[in-house]
């Protein structure tokens, strides 16, 4: 049993209501750890304490920010083992998806090293020759960092160590289901020679510790990912308090498969990129929609495929899905299954507990065919191991399937036709399109969606200007 407390101010705490909380592992159904479950009052402690903090850390160079974020990469390279499987623990993703995660994390730290020193300004000729006019950019100050359990590490690396490299001071809220993950990287960055208070680490309730961040006068902004439901609610507490808000919310990825693909070959790529982290993934491809001409032959193809993957312990040889991340969220999965098969889906492989397994959150993958457009798989974000099949005949009729969502993540293209391809991503309403591809992301990328799928962006450069104000300085009389 491991205790795991809060990180307020440089020093490791109990909740100040000593609240606590078990962790369980949802590949084995056991206690793990009792984690300390703080609450707004905590909350408060630590946006006090990075307020104090930003004073001097919004006064550094962006050089002397960067040596701390690289030494911070390189802990966690060196320590990825341990890292990684604290992770499986909590998560239940297999391990080498947990190393992979961590090795992503790490390179954003670095991205953000570099990228904080290019936040330049620019001399803005004007329109009288006594005047000079320059933009410059400068950090918010302290922002709040709420973040999911599905990438317990790249999650917060992203928002963490933009925030970081634009001189901003950090109170983070990691998910109480992956507490350790957050913990994990706070000490990286502590090793690295990050001073007290600059960044803050808390577990607990969600609802309290988010409505403290809104209604702190000190907290510039709050940067989510998670639900769309309470990204809702953080833009109605918002608007009361100008907090500022980046939002990382829901997706419902169409998949759109002309007939002219190499059917065989992706039915192959498409199980592995619908399954991966058990398809508990915001831009995840989920709707797919198969050309008529190749739908059956797809189907039986890609059943195949999903049939092979190998469901059980992240810790056991060539295992490729973990369990769901807790028990209502299996139950969630399972309900959706069952709502599609009253609706007539039938269920071509997968969907029951995996014979060979007797506890922890498993479901084995599904594919559900004999599908319509007002299925609740089609409007519902599945985040599980379940891959729905429609079909379609015509670019205009699929593109109206694929945008009949209030999501707007991510979507997929596959065909070996230029103009199909391009003409197919113009028409579609999501802030990022693969073609050919799953995965229409990285580290240099902007990472963000239209509609109800969020607001502003992470990654790339567009990353880092989120966590900093543009101020103009315009001198007259000279």
């Amino acid at each position: 049993m491991i205790e795991v407390k809060q990180f307020i101010n440089g020093k490791m705490a109990n909740a100040i209501s000593n609240g606590t909380m078990q962790l369980i592992n949802p590949a084995t159904e056991e206690v793990i750890a009792d984690i300390s479950f703080g609450d707004g009052d905590d909350c408060t402690a630590a946006i006090d304490a990075a307020t104090e903090a930003f004073k001097t850390w919004g006064k550094t160079t962006p050089y002397y920010r960067a040596e701390i974020l690289k030494k911070a990469a390189q802990y966690m390279r060196d320590n990825v083992v341990e890292f990684a499987t604290d992770m499986v623990h909590e998560s239940g993703k297999p391990l080498a998806e947990a190393k992979g995660e961590w090795m992503v994390a790490a390179n954003l730290f670095d991205w953000f090293a570099e990228e904080g020193k290019r936040a330049n300004g620019k001399t803005i000729p004007t329109n009288r020759i006594d005047k000079r006019s320059f933009t410059t950019w400068q950090a918010m100050g302290v922002v709040g960092v709420i973040t999911a359990w599905n990438f317990p590490a790249y999650n917060p690396a992203r928002a963490w160590a933009a925030a970081l490299a634009a001189g901003c001071t950090v109170v983070a809220k990691p998910s109480e289901n992956t507490p350790f993950t957050g913990l994990h990287m706070a000490t990286a960055l502590v090793h690295a020679g990050l001073p007290e208070g600059v960044l803050n680490v808390l577990t607990g309730d969600a609802a309290s510790i988010g409505d403290a961040m809104l209604k702190h006068p000190q907290l510039k902004k709050i940067s989510f990912t998670g639900s769309t439901r309470v990204g809702k609610i953080l833009m109605d507490g918002a608007s009361a308090t100008h907090t500022k808000l980046s939002l990382e919310l829901g997706g419902n990825a169409p998949v759109i498969i002309y007939d002219d693909v190499d059917v065989s070959a992706l039915s192959k790529t498409a199980a592995l990129a619908k399954f991966r982290n058990n398809g508990q993934v915001c831009i995840a491809p989920q709707r797919f929609y198969i050309h008529e001409n190749i739908y059956n032959q797809f189907a039986e193809l890609l059943s195949a495929e999903v049939a092979k993957l190998k469901v059980g312990n992240g810790f056991d040889d060539g295992v490729q899905l973990g369990p769901l991340i807790t028990l209502k969220q299996k139950q969630h999965v399972a309900d959706l299954l069952q709502m599609a098969e009253k609706e007539n889906g039938q269920v071509l492989t997968g969907g029951k507990m995996p014979g060979h397994l007797d506890k922890g959150y498993f479901l084995q993958p599904a594919v559900v065919a004999n599908l319509k457009q007002s299925s609740a798989l089609a409007h519902n974000e599945i985040f599980g191991p379940v891959l729905p099949i429609f079909s379609f005949n015509t670019m205009e009729e699929v593109i109206e399937k694929a945008n009949d969502t209030p999501y707007g993540l991510s979507a997929y293209i596959f065909t070996n036709n230029i103009k199909t391809a391009l003409n197919t991503a113009q028409q579609l309403a999501f802030g990022m399109v693969g073609i050919n591809e799953w995965t229409p992301h990285g580290t240099e990328l902007p990472f963000g969606g239209f509609n109800q799928s969020g607001q502003g962006h992470e990654s790339g450069s567009e990353g880092l200007y989120e966590y900093l104000e543009l101020k103009l300085v315009s001198i007259g009389a000279l």
